[in-house]
């Protein structure tokens, strides 16, 4: 099968389950931030020079991979996804990632007024990584106001994520 199906040709897409959605519709435009999101950070990774920052990014992207299966999926369609084994994001991946700011706050390092990106293409990466974490955060609080989303652990996870790629950007500035 080719990757070009031409079924999205007239401005629609798949969800999970066949269902078919406007390109534009509010939760394409969560999941495809999301994947933005993940694709951030991949050139943060690729750009990372420590083993601690790659390690934990990694362990991010493949977190993403669920909550964008999760996002494609209608709420009706969500106990039939369970139900075919795929995942869903819990505050068990939230806690990862406030152990991950746990981690780097007891390293003392300490920033004082605004944060300028650009230190690093390290940090950088980071920096660009987070906003973009916060764009898909706004997309899925869309999701959540429209009663659209199932699992609000979402809103969290992303919300927590932000701060971790702040912390990590601040802490590879720090690390020069």
């Amino acid at each position: 099968m080719s990757i070009a199906t031409k079924t999205g040709d007239t401005g629609s897409t798949g969800l999970m389950y066949n269902r078919r959605v406007a390109k534009s519709h509010p939760r394409v435009e969560a999941y495809g931030t999301v994947d933005e999101l993940n694709t951030a950070l991949g050139v943060a990774r690729a750009a990372a020079t420590h083993d601690y920052v790659r390690e934990q990014l990694v362990m991010v992207q493949k977190d993403l991979v669920v909550l964008m299966g999760e996002l494609a999926t209608m709420p009706e369609d969500l106990p039939r996804y369970l139900k075919d084994g795929f995942k869903q994001l819990t505050a068990d991946n939230t806690a990862l990632l406030d152990n991950i700011v746990q981690e780097i706050e007891a390293q003392k390092i300490s920033f004082k007024g605004w944060a300028t990106p650009g230190a690093s293409v390290e940090s950088a990466a980071l920096d660009v990584a987070r906003t973009t974490c916060r764009r898909a955060e706004r997309r899925v609080c869309s999701l959540q106001a429209s009663n659209q989303l199932a699992n609000s652990e979402i809103v969290v996870y992303l919300n927590r994520l932000a701060d971790v790629l702040w912390l990590m950007a601040r802490w590879v500035e720090h690390q020069l």
